[in-house]
């Protein structure tokens, strides 16, 4: 087995990953491994994965080997913020030719790597590896090796090629680099009982400024945050912190658990979206940190900066309470933020009547349902034209997401905030929960969606596109309740695996027919989740529904 596949195949059995966790033990030894299919990704390779996750150590240069379009394609594509050198927003290819991918572009590489480090002087220079190089056969890790010996510069190689899976596989695979050629390198130069690991938080908009003040006040030195704002040195020091927060397990879990596997650094998962949240995570970090050996009075102190901050918030809340309690949201983004936001908008007094789970684990789903109840309606991939409806039949005030969905709520004329990675306001920690009720205030009210939402002078009502589609929708609807026989061949026909193009009927009938209890029994009988993997949460949901009752017969019997 290469080493790419050996790596992979450790991260798909990582122990610390929700789905791992609640698998049998025949199933954990049988583990996720997949085919490395070329083009099965979606919504983001493993390469952009990668660099997005790492991107964000400042100090370093970011060499991408391969053509010039995988660099263009994943330069700057976060608002994370930089409080030093800005070395990071440069971008740097071998812009790889056909000569290249003839003769092998290894030379080339090592090229860069020497003009990088002759005109920059960075303290490192981290190589991602791409899809061509990689299936041409360039030895990037041998190629570090040599110009780290020859420049005195550690180059440590990113080994996570696009063809290899999804974004997320990208972001643990980027982990697994800084695992293996960063932390553990360099020894601090002084260490004290309060420091502290963020792991998983990217500075988005500066969000991490906003409470770094308060780690401040109370003395709480971050030690590294992996990888905001972050400086390599910090990183490869990070394994004499005393405890770690993991902001988001669905990116780096991996490099958390195996921190606290080697080093004995303990952490929690913790958020800093919403009052009640980053209160919780202030606590939980000042545990952690006494249990190491902090000063016992780190706890009064914490409840101390904790109700001050509190206060203030609540108080600065209270005016945008009153105009925005029982307005309705639509939050479609992901991940940690499908429950941290849900907290912080409840907060506000807002009613919640759907968030987008598709990039969220199991944790984070449970997460949902006790904050919304276990009724909530979590939404796993939501049609353009259903959001368009849910929005236009006043079912949301106004609409969270990422800018992908943005132009859904624009031509529904409803209010639209920016709440993924492009955001250009921070919303961590009690400031920026203020703000981010703000912000939504600011757009609900804003009196252009008034002026939007009037029709021209020469239009009718009925006559309108917006009109004419909801009428359309509202047909089809009609046709399919008045034909069970068609509503249900509609229902089946749902595309579940988009990678595979396999239908909901088709897993359904295999997990019936064939008995299954797993995605693995799944995947052989349908080739359901054989690709990028990203339908995988949905297939657990469907065996759950199609196999309860088969469950509870027997159980009878």
């Amino acid at each position: 087995m290469s080493s790419l596949s050996a790596t992979i195949q450790n991260v798909f059995n990582e122990p610390g990953c929700g789905k791992n966790a609640n698998k049998s033990e025949a199933e954990r030894k049988k583990g996720c491994t997949k085919q490395l299919q070329p083009g099965g990704a979606a919504g983001g390779c493993a390469f952009d994965g990668a660099k997005v996750a790492l991107q964000p150590l400042t100090d370093v240069a970011h060499l991408v080997h391969g053509p010039i379009a995988c660099e263009g394609n994943s330069w700057d594509n976060r608002g994370a913020a930089s409080s030093g050198s800005q070395i990071w927003r440069t971008g740097f290819t071998t812009d790889i030719n056909e000569t290249d991918v003839v003769f092998g572009g290894e030379k080339r590489l090592y090229k860069a790597i020497k003009e990088i480090i002759e005109k920059y002087d960075p303290p490192a220079v981290f190589v991602y590896q791409t899809c061509v190089p990689a299936m041409t056969g360039d030895d990037i890790n041998a190629v570090c090796k040599a110009a780290s010996a020859k420049f005195g510069k550690p180059c440590i190689p990113v080994n996570s090629p696009g063809f290899v899976g999804p974004k997320n596989l990208g972001n643990k695979l980027a982990g697994e680099a800084l695992l293996d050629h960063v932390i553990g390198t360099v020894e601090p130069e002084v260490t004290t009982p309060y420091d502290l690991n963020i792991i998983g938080e990217y500075n988005l908009s500066g969000e991490l400024w906003q409470v770094k003040p308060l780690f401040d006040e109370l003395g709480i030195r971050i030690s590294a945050c992996i990888s905001g704002d972050g400086r390599y040195k910090d990183v490869a020091s990070s394994h004499r912190a005393r405890a770690a927060m993991m902001v988001c397990s669905k990116a780096m879990i991996n490099v958390a658990r195996k921190m606290e596997e080697r080093y004995g650094i303990p952490f929690f998962e913790g958020s800093f979206y919403g009052i009640q949240d980053s209160s919780d995570s202030l606590r939980e970090i000042a545990r952690l940190l006494v249990e190491r050996g902090a000063p016992a009075d780190l706890l009064e102190r914490t409840e101390a900066v904790i109700a001050r901050e509190e206060a203030k918030a609540w108080a600065a809340i209270e005016p945008f309470k009153k105009r925005l309690t029982g307005k309705k949201v639509l939050l479609i983004t992901g991940g940690v933020k499908s429950w941290s936001v849900v907290a912080a908008l409840q907060e506000a007094g807002m009613e919640l009547v759907g968030t987008s789970v598709k990039k969220s684990t199991k944790e984070d789903k449970e997460r949902i349902k006790e904050l919304m109840g276990q009724d909530a309606h979590m939404i796993d991939d939501m049609a353009p034209r259903e959001m368009y409806k849910m929005l236009k039949d006043a079912k949301a005030d106004i609409m969270l997401s990422g800018g992908k969905s943005q132009f859904v709520a624009l031509k529904a004329a409803m209010p639209w905030l920016d709440i993924n990675q492009e955001r250009s306001h921070a919303y961590m920690g009690y400031i920026g929960m203020v703000k981010l009720v703000a912000e939504i205030d600011k757009a609900i009210y804003n009196p252009m969606w008034e002026q939007l939402r009037k029709r021209a002078p020469w239009e009718s009502a009925s006559t309108t596109w917006q009109a004419k589609a909801i009428a359309q929708a509202n047909a089809e609807a009609a046709a399919l309740a008045a034909d069970p026989v068609a509503a249900e061949a509609v229902r089946r026909a749902k595309k579940i695996c988009h990678c595979k193009s396999v239908d909901l009927g088709t897993i359904e009938g295999a997990i019936k027919a064939h008995a299954l209890t797993d995605v693995a029994g799944v995947r052989t009988h349908t080739n359901a989740s054989g690709g990028c993997g990203a339908c995988a949460g949905r297939v657990e949901d469907i065996l759950a529904r199609v196999s309860a009752p088969a469950e509870l017969l027997q159980a009878a019997e």
